[in-house]
């Protein structure tokens, strides 16, 4: 893939919002990926937490998207909604496929595995570094509408219409060519 042409960021086609932190004990903006968020390391969830959301905000959506995939659409790892305003963090592993990590009442969606939960990096051998974009959105109401059978893609255009703010850390991995 030619990167010094990268595909646009999911966000990229959305109106403006209002812009909040996100940061990670697991993850650093820019910087590769711990092996525990690799698919063939430790396949868990980044710990998260997040503050300076917007006043408003009744409910959370966390969702982690590949833009560098080669399926010219991109690849969803992760995405989860209905997560309490209350809620300002979740820990290491929150995304497991049984969802025993989230909040009571948050749903989450299967990701491009098929897989319910976090799915971690797994960037095809020699196709360069991928952006492994975590997003929080700041939602305009406590159930944004879909419920654990919707696709990320259906997820994503109720955010795009409910978001009031979004805050996003962008981390790296890459699998050298074999040889």
């Amino acid at each position: 893939m030619d990167r010094t042409k990268r595909p646009p960021l999911p966000h990229d086609f959305h109106p403006p919002v209002a812009s909040f932190t996100v940061v990670s004990d697991d993850m650093m903006e820019g910087e590769p990926l711990k092996p525990a968020q690799v698919l063939d390391g430790g396949n868990v969830s980044p710990q998260l937490r997040w503050e300076g959301f917007p006043e408003g905000t009744q409910s959370f959506a966390v969702t982690c998207f590949d833009p560098d995939a080669p399926t010219g659409s991109g690849f969803w790892h992760w995405s989860a909604f209905d997560i309490p305003a209350s809620v300002t963090s979740l820990a290491a592993g929150a995304g497991s496929g049984d969802g025993t990590g989230l909040p009571a009442g948050a749903v989450q969606v299967r990701n491009d595995y098929g897989t319910r939960g976090f799915g971690g990096a797994a960037p095809p051998a020699g196709d360069g570094p991928h952006r492994y974009v975590f997003t929080v959105y700041a939602v305009d109401t406590e159930k944004l509408g879909p419920d654990a059978e919707a696709t990320p893609a259906q997820v994503g255009f109720m955010l795009r219409f409910h978001a009031i703010g979004r805050a996003r850390l962008i981390a790296t991995h890459e699998v050298p060519a074999e040889g």
